[in-house]
């Protein structure tokens, strides 16, 4: 069964372009003469002027100079040249072989999420609880590398520190900006947009009023007004792409009598400030006045999403006695069709999203009717059962589904948790939403964002009232797995700790067998098998007579195998996760199934079985890169390595492990330092190298440390019967002996 990857891959995560790009082709190469002169270029120019377009025009330029040049395309160079004399070149030479990376910040709210958001964008996945900062210097330290960040003018400061940061720390990085304001940092090159040329706005103009309407043409007779129109709205793309909409009814003569009666009207507050300012705000302050009153009513009220939304939550959230929910299907399709919505396909399905610029004129609208902090609560009310529902799900064979829509949804659910925390009384809401999402925290390689959450809605104050206690309890035993799985094994100790004693005192007896649990999984990766055992062996007691059955629970079991492995009883280990894996297969559970897997892996290759290893390590290796699981697609990619020794293939072994290698440094320092979960990575260098030597060895690893994420799980499907034989290389040899405890193998 094939997964796809949970993220934007490959060389960049930029978006498909929906719609054409029209005109720009002067500012397009004068842009890109820039990032060549400079590491730092912010286009800067009021909302609706077509920033984001241009500069994703050029991230896609120099991301498709980057695949050319990595392909060996000779034409490369002279393709660019060729366009750059058309008047929209790339932007640049040859460069950015690692890539073109987008970071959006429209939708960050909480400033102290904007370090992982562009470690997000860079594709950066890392279980320790190292600053983000760090970890994205530390990646880009040696790469060459474009990073197009749009939307920051609402985290000027803190963007503006980071990037600077990142810059100094990072020589091969560049950075393509767009905001309404420059960042203001030494070497920044800015690049103030003006709306097109009149030519252009026409042909803008015309081109999306015949996509709303095939039958429209520019003719001799509404040139004019046309033309007219373009002047009154200054231009602006925004503007003339939400008049395209009205041309599908109105005539350009109609629309122009109508923008004259409220270009008065819709900027008297206004009157002091740029005409360009002034006109979009026209423009969609006569969209609003030519909405009926219950599209006006829905735009107020879907201004409270963040980024992207479906139907179901837009029915669930906007509905009301004044707006019923059969009515809201047809609204959002009148919303389209004036380009007020835009529609977008997903992983998860189809998804609606606001302009920002539109979304906050609606929000002001909310706030003047004096229903946003309900409309709010609402949002917040259908992203906890939306939470809670994937949680269930994720026990199911929707796990994959579960993954990619809260992939999708993560925008709308952190602004539910900051609704949490922002009512004092209401932060037992936020530790529940908080815990609920554990498996896209510890599944989907989200530790660093869980642990900002748990953190937060645990010490905030009045965070530990115990009123609520359920949801207190299961925050802490889902920070104490988090931390865990960080290396943090203070923090974790004490969160769990806290859990179980809160937990005996009040009856939980759910919470206390999670505690237990936890704190056997911190033995586990703490090289503590005895103590694992035994806490293992107990927590998968207390959640039987609990009645519990999930993911979490059938982990216990794994990790139980794990540790019975560790400690010499394969026959045990063997009987656990072959349980596990059984019941995986019925319930259609992917991520716990994979680690079972590993342990099956393990075992097979002590007993010399490597074909049946590299069968159970390719599914495994495949699911824990779907889900973006660093930590299991590390040791599975290890053992691999170790595998692909025992069959006489030394050579591609070190260049797996020379590229697996580099994914520890995200896993954290327990797992790195453990003698255990590290054995297999110093076993294969230690049967490599004998057979290659040193000097071969070392070279074919460091091959290895130059492929991506995405190519190494590439060459580690493809197996070892397609790589080519190392001359000299014996044939298949027998199982490896991995380390054991000295510890009692007898099984709990």
């Amino acid at each position: 069964m094939r997964h796809r990857p949970l993220r934007h891959t490959g060389r960049g995560n930029l978006p498909s372009e929906l719609s054409g790009f029209i005109g720009r082709g002067a500012e397009l190469a004068a842009l890109g003469r820039l990032l060549e002169d400079s590491r730092l270029v912010t286009v800067t120019g009021v909302g609706g002027v077509g920033k984001s377009r241009l500069v994703l025009a050029a991230a896609r330029a120099a991301a498709e100079g980057a695949r050319e040049a990595a392909e060996g395309a000779p034409q490369a160079q002279e393709a660019q040249e060729a366009q750059g004399a058309r008047g929209a070149r790339a932007p640049g030479r040859v460069r950015h072989r690692d890539g073109v990376r987008l970071a959006e910040l429209a939708c960050v709210r909480d400033p102290g999420l904007l370090e992982l958001t562009l470690a997000e964008a860079l594709g950066l996945t890392d279980h320790t609880t190292r600053p983000p900062r760090t970890v994205m210097a530390e990646h880009l330290a040696g790469q060459d590398l474009l990073l197009v960040v749009d939307g920051f003018e609402h985290l000027v400061e803190e963007t503006a520190a980071l990037v600077r940061e990142l810059l100094l720390r990072c020589p091969g990085l560049r950075v393509l900006a767009a905001g309404r304001r420059p960042l203001e940092l030494e070497g920044e090159h800015v690049f103030p947009l003006a709306p097109p040329a009149p030519a252009e706005a026409l042909e803008l103009l015309a081109v999306r009023a015949a996509a709303a309407d095939p039958a429209f043409t520019v003719t001799a007779a509404n040139r004019a007004d046309l033309v007219e129109l373009c002047a009154r709205l200054d231009g602006i793309p925004l503007a003339l792409e939400l008049a395209a909409g009205r041309l599908r009814t109105l005539s350009p003569a109609q629309v122009l009598a109508r923008l004259e009666d409220l270009f008065g009207l819709l900027t008297g507050g206004a009157r002091g400030g740029l005409p360009r300012h002034r006109a979009l705000r026209t423009a969609i302050g006569w969209s609003h006045e030519l909405c009926t009153p219950a599209e006006r009513l829905l735009w107020a009220r879907l201004s409270v999403f963040a980024g992207q939304f479906d139907l179901d939550a837009a029915e669930y959230v906007c509905a009301g006695p004044d707006l019923p929910v059969e009515g809201v299907l047809d609204l959002v399709g009148e919303l389209l069709a004036q380009s007020l919505l835009v529609r977008e396909e997903t992983a998860a399905g189809v998804r609606f999203r606001m302009l920002e610029t539109v979304r906050l004129y609606g929000a002001g609208w909310l706030e003047s009717l004096g229903d946003a902090v309900r409309l709010r609560r609402r949002h917040r009310d259908w992203y906890m059962g939306l939470a809670t529902w994937c949680e269930l799900d994720w026990f199911s064979p929707r796990q994959y589904e579960v993954a990619a829509l809260v992939e999708v949804e993560l925008p709308n659910l952190r602004l539910a948790l900051e609704c949490c925390l922002d009512a004092p009384d209401e932060l037992h809401l936020g530790q529940y939403l908080a815990g609920t999402l554990w498996f896209f925290w510890a599944g989907c390689g989200r530790l660093t964002e869980g642990r900002h959450w748990l953190d937060r809605t645990l010490d905030a104050p009045g965070g530990a009232a115990t009123e609520y206690e359920s949801s207190r309890l299961k925050a802490l035993w889902v920070l104490g797995y988090v931390a865990a799985l960080q290396g943090d094994a203070t923090a974790s100790m004490c969160a769990l700790h806290e859990c179980r004693d809160a937990a005996a005192r009040s009856g939980n007896r759910v919470a206390a067998a999670y505690a237990v649990h936890r704190l056997g999984c911190l033995a586990l990766v703490s090289d503590d098998m005895a103590r694992a055992r035994e806490l293992l062996g107990e927590a998968l007691e207390q959640y039987r007579a609990a009645g519990e059955l999930n993911s979490n629970v059938l982990m216990c079991q794994v990790e139980l195998g794990m540790a019975l492995a560790f400690l010499g009883d394969l026959p045990g280990a063997l009987a656990l996760c072959g349980e596990v894996r059984e019941i995986c297969e019925e319930r259609g559970e992917l991520w716990t199934k994979a680690y079972a897997l590993y342990v099956l892996a393990y075992a097979a290759l002590e007993a010399g079985g490597a074909r049946e290893a590299r069968r159970l390590l390719t599914e495994c290796v495949e699911v824990n890169h779907a889900f973006n699981d660093l930590v299991g697609l590390v040791l599975a990619l290890e053992l691999l390595a170790l595998v692909t020794v025992a069959e006489g293939e030394p050579a591609e072994a070190a260049v797996l492990q020379g590229a697996a290698e580099p994914l520890w440094g995200g896993v954290g320092l327990q797992l790195f330092g453990s003698g255990y979960f590290n054995a297999p990575r110093l076993l294969c260098r230690e049967r490599a190298g004998e057979l290659l030597g040193a000097e071969r060895y070392a070279a074919y690893e460091a091959e290895g440390r130059e492929l991506s994420r995405e190519s190494l799980v590439v060459r580690a499907l493809r197996g070892a019967a397609s790589a080519p034989r190392t001359a000299g290389a014996p044939g298949a040899m027998p199982g490896p002996r991995l380390p054991r405890s000295t510890a009692p193998a007898d099984q709990p």
